[in-house]
């Protein structure tokens, strides 16, 4: 399959210029056509076999450039998805830098849970729902079943927020790296784990080499740890299930940026990494057969996706450590 991508911006209202701007690339499963404005301009038309097209929207984690999750957003798109990743520079925790968009007052004891935190989705939904009414993909976008993705903080954002009560358009959600144990900085007690909406399908991913997150333990009052933890650990209590739609896969292997294509040793935390053991290449290829017959399972609702996934997720496998699912 072709997959195609343009570029957009989008404005956040609630925050400030010069870091109120949504840089996103769109990717979709595309059709050559081989018409003039095609040849001209490099506009292809969207391949409308699969259409309308669930969206999955992906939120990076910090100081991680939007690119390195491209190989991703092709491989879901060859999926028949439309595919959000998005670059926002702003002041994240009195620094500037990119950044999921966190509203860090709705992380908070008070607003937890009562608030959306993901500050950059309504204006990412906002410019999807505009671009179902003009340009490639007008007509084409199934907005009824949005997806929330990320890796790290941007994992987080996409769980914390797959919520029917504030995003009544979201049907799933899947992170790597990303955990719900509570800043003490924020005012929560040592070791809490907080509550996740858990009422859609979810996907919680982890590695064993992880070790911004086995370095990161004091941040919530732990002591340094294995280094899938605090994913296992939300999966556990942070979670109720129930309808056998949630799952647990750790990476035997992976590290924290095992999920980017790459990551910048100049800025972020990457120094606390541990070296992963497995290739690149393997990791992310199990990554996405498992991300996207997450979703064709439990969005597109294909059973035949479902066997396939329960098949890959129940054989011996070397690079899975855990699987579970409640």
């Amino acid at each position: 399959m072709t997959v195609r991508a343009f570029y957009d911006a989008a404005k956040v209202g609630s925050a400030q210029a010069p870091y109120d701007t949504l840089h996103l690339k769109i990717f979709y499963p595309a059709q050559l056509s081989g018409s003039q404005l095609e040849k001209d301009m490099g506009i292809v038309p969207v391949d409308s076999a699969q259409a309308p097209h669930p969206v999955v929207i992906f939120f990076s984690g910090f100081n991680c450039d939007a690119q390195k999750y491209q190989w991703l957003a092709v491989k879901l798109a060859e999926r028949g998805l439309v595919v959000v990743i998005f670059n926002w520079v702003a002041e994240q925790f009195e620094m500037i830098g990119l950044t999921a968009g966190v509203d860090v007052e709705a992380c908070k004891p008070a607003l937890y849970s009562k608030a959306p935190s993901a500050s950059a989705l309504p204006a990412i939904l906002a410019k999807l729902e505009n671009l179902q009414t003009k340009g490639i993909l007008a007509g084409m976008l199934d907005l009824k079943r949005v997806i929330l993705g990320g890796h790290s903080a941007g994992g987080k954002v996409a769980a914390e927020n797959a919520d029917t009560r504030f995003f009544p358009q979201v049907a799933a959600s899947f992170s790597y790296a990303g955990h719900s144990a509570a800043p003490v900085l924020f005012g929560y007690e040592a070791g809490t784990f907080l509550p996740l909406p858990d009422r859609l399908p979810m996907l919680l991913m982890g590695g064993t080499r992880d070790g911004v997150i086995a370095n990161s333990g004091y941040r919530y009052g732990m002591s340094p740890e294995d280094a899938s933890t605090s994913i296992a650990r939300t999966f556990q209590g942070a979670i109720s299930g129930g309808r056998s739609d949630c799952y647990l896969v750790v990476l035997e292997g992976a590290n924290h940026y095992s999920m980017a294509d790459g990551f910048d040793s100049a800025t972020g935390r990457a120094f606390l990494d541990l070296p992963a053991t497995k290739s690149a290449e393997d990791i992310h290829s199990l990554m996405a057969e498992i991300i996207g017959l997450f979703i064709v399972t439990h969005v597109r609702a294909s059973p035949e996706a479902g066997r396939a996934l329960h098949k890959l997720l129940n054989t011996a496998n070397p690079l899975i450590n855990t699987f579970k699912i409640k």
